[in-house]
């Protein structure tokens, strides 16, 4: 079987029952251990990494690192980056190791490959390793799907993100902003408005929903009640004001001193939204 039918398989179709043996009786010096410097992962959550570390004080490393021989003697992480960060951080010194002899592309797209099956990448990282095993093996969508267990349109939303500006990708990777909130911003057209939108989401504590809202935009009126609206400059700010704090279409109408405003809604979701905005003033 070749390496690309077994990753379909997972990352333990690769690796062998047991550690090969070495001198150290299956086990590799932690210090002898180079991270690869082609790891997918660029975020580590210091938190997750903390408790994997005590884990590993209490109960050791039971799950093997998998690394390549190197010709001065250490070696080169291919898979396993969690662990051996967390080892290092608990004071272990030795380490339970597979050594395999693979090249470059073959240990990086292992390394790609046990990130996406095994741990919560963020979705910005996700998406860079979804675009790294397309660009190294030259796969399609689908090819990458199949690897890593995931339906296409997973890989394709993800891969999606890509598109958003760098400030935004970094919100995503922060956990300011989420993939849903990133997916919602990319109905916009330009990399500004996006900006813009995100910013605006991020500093009013926006929903998802709320975010599609105003991506999408007001849904454009009749010609007959465009008609209707009136020509007073004041009424007209007052209803771009509330259009913008509300996200949906707004009209204001005024007879002598009296008058209404309509508020429009084109779902019972987003009247959901708007009924919860305004009894949130009630709350205040």
């Amino acid at each position: 079987m070749t390496n690309r039918t077994a990753l379909g398989k997972g990352i333990e179709a690769l690796i062998p029952d047991a550690p090969l043996t070495s001198s150290s009786g299956g086990e590799l010096p932690v210090d002898l251990i180079d991270a690869n410097p082609e790891q997918p992962r660029t975020r580590f959550d210091e938190t997750a990494l903390a408790e994997l570390s005590a884990s590993l004080s209490r109960h050791g490393v039971l799950q093997p690192i998998l690394v390549r021989a190197m010709p001065d003697g250490r070696y080169r992480l291919v898979a396993g980056e969690r662990r051996l960060r967390a080892a290092r951080m608990a004071g272990i010194e030795m380490i339970p190791a597979v050594v395999r002899d693979v090249d470059e592309n073959s240990g990086l797209e292992l390394a790609l490959v046990e990130n996406l099956q095994r741990e919560d990448l963020d979705p910005i990282d996700e998406a860079k390793a979804f675009e790294a095993l397309m660009e190294l093996g030259g796969l399609a969508q689908s090819d990458v799907a199949l690897r890593v267990g995931k339906d296409r349109s997973t890989v394709a939303n993800a891969m999606r993100l890509l598109d958003l500006p760098f400030e935004v990708q970094e919100m995503i990777s922060e956990g300011t902003l989420s993939a849903g909130h990133g997916r919602a911003i990319l109905a916009l057209a330009t990399g500004e408005e996006r900006r813009q939108l995100a910013e605006r989401v991020v500093r009013r504590g926006l929903s998802v929903r709320e975010a599609e809202v105003l991506a999408r935009g007001p849904k454009p009126r009749r010609r007959t009640v465009r008609a209707r609206k009136t020509a007073d400059p004041l009424l007209k700010d007052y209803e771009a004001r509330l259009e913008r704090a509300l996200g949906t279409s707004v009209r204001v109408e005024r007879i002598g001193h009296e008058g209404s405003i309509r508020i429009e809604y084109y779902s019972s979701e987003e009247l959901e939204r708007l009924m919860e905005l305004l009894l949130s003033l009630e709350r205040r």
